[in-house]
């Protein structure tokens, strides 16, 4: 799986327009913040007092969502969903799928340093409004999707 920093994702959406950054975070994650442009289509739900839960329409969503020959960086909060989620959409055809490093808040050792910066604290643009194109129960709604 190719793998990028938030930076190089960055300097590559900033160099392509064609990139697009893909937020596997849950709902109220993105929601809170997130990559500026970014879509969300969550690999794993959050629910109140149950905690993280997979998204069983992750697949449907993204293939009704996302073209397979779409160029996507993948990104979620420090870079493990997001490479969970790479491998899955790789099997399903996806040609050009990178795991953000990382991705939004930075990835920590034990101790909680950091070892990977995340978008966020690299000052790269973010927001927390985001357009109804980019929300997730908008692209779930999407017609096609099986």
């Amino acid at each position: 799986m190719k793998e990028l920093s938030a930076q190089d994702a960055y300097d590559l959406m900033q160099s392509d327009p064609e990139y697009i950054y893909l937020d596997v975070r849950s709902v109220p994650e993105f929601e809170a913040g997130h990559a500026r442009g970014a879509i969300n289509i969550p690999i794993m739900h959050f629910a109140p007092g149950i905690g993280m839960s997979p998204n069983q329409d992750f697949a449907a969503v993204v293939e009704a969502a996302l073209a397979k020959d779409a160029k996507l960086v993948v990104g979620c909060k420090t870079g493990v969903r997001s490479a969970r989620a790479c491998e899955v959409m790789s099997q399903m055809g996806y040609t050009s799928v990178a795991n953000v490093r990382g991705g939004f808040v930075g990835a920590m050792d034990t101790l909680g340093r950091v070892v990977e910066p995340g978008w966020s604290m690299l000052n790269l643009p973010t927001c927390a409004e985001c357009s109804d194109e980019a929300r997730y129960d908008v692209l779930a709604a999407k017609p096609g999707r099986a």
